[in-house]
């Protein structure tokens, strides 16, 4: 078994995800962001779990600024109602985190990486003609990035 430096390691994780990112369509681009969210919330709760207070912060303030981007992106006059939804759902989750990080609640993070799972599910079953930029969605009134 060969040994691999961590810092190797990760930065040949972020090449990865930086050529990901660089290759991807709108739809690719909030599903990617979704994943990260689910992701960091994991690795922030293991970090909260061993009381390291400052890295789990670091992560849960990517997450919040995660969210903040996507609820940027909605699109309120061709989302209609879902794009309001979405708003309240962004708002709720970022709320949610605050306390959390703030009184060490790994419940708030389950229930916010809980909530993200479901929208990635919803997210990952518009079927690939129905993707934003496609006329089904933008008849649909599903916000597009």
């Amino acid at each position: 078994m060969s040994f691999v430096p961590q810092n190797a390691l990760k930065s040949y994780q972020s090449v990865g995800a930086h050529a990901q990112v660089a290759a991807a369509d709108p739809y690719r681009l909030v599903q990617l962001m979704f994943g990260s969210v689910i992701e960091r919330l994991a690795t922030a709760r293991g970090h909260m779990l061993r009381q390291e207070t400052a890295r789990k912060g670091e992560l849960v303030s990517k997450v919040i600024a995660v969210l903040n981007t996507l609820d940027a992106s909605l699109n309120h006059v061709q989302g209609g109602e879902v794009a309001a939804n979405l708003h309240s759902l962004y708002t709720y989750m970022v709320v949610r985190l605050l306390r959390a990080n703030a009184e060490n609640d790994a419940r708030g993070l389950d229930e916010v990486a809980g909530l993200m799972r479901s929208v990635k599910e919803g997210w990952d079953g518009i079927a690939a003609e129905a993707r934003p930029g496609g006329p089904a969605v933008a008849n649909a009134g599903v916000p597009a990035p």
